[in-house]
């Protein structure tokens, strides 16, 4: 019995766990496709595929996709070589000094990225100014400086990733290839990259993905180049459309799309490993002769296919319907409710003031009502003075209320005495 509450809250947990997780994920590509002009998921109008034609006309966002992947391939060159040169000499490093030199690698990690921009955004401008280079330079190009500033804190995550691969390396290797005569450079090129290739690769998709999504940095120095992160936050400031959901449900299927395609690359590796074992040969592994159920073993491989067919599905059903008919339909619908609303408040009103003339008939002639909160400070009588019905002892017989005596009377104006 505890045994089985215990494995219903389990997976009680882990539902409300990936709810919470993907929920808004799967809300937002909904809003993709629904027709109204402000994302929503309720109330369904119609279905359409024209957010992501507004997607493709948007320069402003086509401009900020181009410049967010030419500071990642710039930030992913950088931070892996700066990884990699800081991951060799941490291994290499005397033991003693290693928790100093780890402290300081790790440190850009700590700091906010606000920082960093306005570091990076200052440091620059000065090495600019002391250089005697102008405002175009190329030290204070927008590409350049977000480049650097994102790489600042980049390299220490791209280490982090190589560190745990240089660990498992066995130095002899790289020994035994000086002992039989390489230099150094080929030891590095022909044993170690290749060992530190699957590590090299993550620490690059770590790189443009962190490239990819950074604000606090870039928001300092990217000058003309907007990325697509500062152009949807300019946007949101704004309004938002469902584009932008269209935009995300995009990057979202094309990360599902190389999860997939990588754990099925790394399934059909272990199958052949398996059938290595099991004696097939290169030939047999690579024509597929030993590996009949491969897709039937690889749910990963098999989860792409479904995905991939119904991409297509999609994109051809989207070259074809046309929501507008849909559409008029619900605005008609809508007008006709808003009409409907309109009479049902004027009917409203007529009742009421209907039903405040049988009141008013019923208690002889009706006062008018003084609702406006400032008591009697606007009534007629006020303005005038107060009680109509008595003059003035002296003078003109009209009153002064105006809070300065007699000042502005013309008697005194005119400087005699009538």
């Amino acid at each position: 019995m505890n045994n089985s509450i215990i494995r219903i809250s389990i997976w009680v947990y882990l539902a409300i766990f990936f709810i919470y997780l993907l929920g808004p994920l799967v809300i937002m590509s909904i809003t993709a496709f629904n027709s109204p002009s402000f994302p929503r998921a309720t109330p369904w109008e119609c279905l359409t595929f024209e957010w992501f034609s507004a997607l493709f006309q948007d320069e402003r966002i086509l401009n900020g996709i181009k410049n967010s992947i030419l500071v990642g391939i710039g930030t992913i060159i950088l931070s892996v070589s700066m990884g990699l040169a800081g991951a060799l000499m941490l291994t290499q490093i005397w033991p003693k000094l290693r928790a100093t030199y780890y402290t300081i690698i790790i440190a850009p990690i700590l700091i906010p990225g606000v920082v960093l921009g306005i570091s990076t955004l200052v440091f620059w401008d000065r090495i600019n100014r002391m250089l005697g280079l102008g405002a175009d330079s190329f030290l204070s190009n927008g590409l350049f400086l977000t480049i650097i500033g994102q790489s600042t804190f980049i390299a220490s995550y791209c280490m982090l990733v190589l560190v745990a691969r240089l660990q498992r390396y066995d130095l002899a290797l790289t020994e035994a290839a000086l002992d039989l005569g390489a230099t150094h450079a080929q030891a590095f090129r022909k044993i170690l990259l290749p060992f530190m290739r699957p590590a090299l690769a993550s620490a690059a998709v770590l790189a443009f993905l962190a490239s990819f999504e950074n604000y606090n940095t870039t928001t300092f120095t990217f000058g003309e180049y907007p990325t697509l992160t500062i152009e949807l936050a300019q946007k949101v400031r704004y309004g938002i459309t469902p584009a932008i959901s269209a935009l995300a449900f995009m990057i979202v299927v094309l990360t599902v799309f190389a999860a997939l395609f990588n754990e099925a690359n790394i399934k059909r590796k272990e199958v052949i490993a398996k059938a290595r074992k099991e004696g097939a040969t290169v030939g047999d592994v690579t024509s597929g002769v030993k590996l009949p159920g491969f897709f039937t073993g690889n749910a990963a491989a098999i989860t792409l296919v479904v995905f991939a067919v119904a991409t297509i599905a999609v994109i051809g059903t989207a070259t074809v319907y046309s929501p507008k008919q849909c559409i008029a339909n619900v605005q008609e619908q809508k007008r006709l409710e808003t009409q409907k609303r309109i009479q049902e408040l004027r009917d409203q009103r007529k009742r009421d003031a209907e039903a405040a003339g049988q009141a008013g008939g019923a208690t002889g002639a009706a006062k008018p009502s003084n609702n406006s909160g400032f008591g009697g400070v606007f009534a007629p009588g006020t303005l005038q003075g107060g009680d109509q019905g008595t003059a003035p002892a002296d003078d003109a017989g009209s009153s002064n209320n105006s809070g300065f005596g007699g000042v502005f009377a013309p008697n005194n104006i005119n400087g005699a005495d009538n």
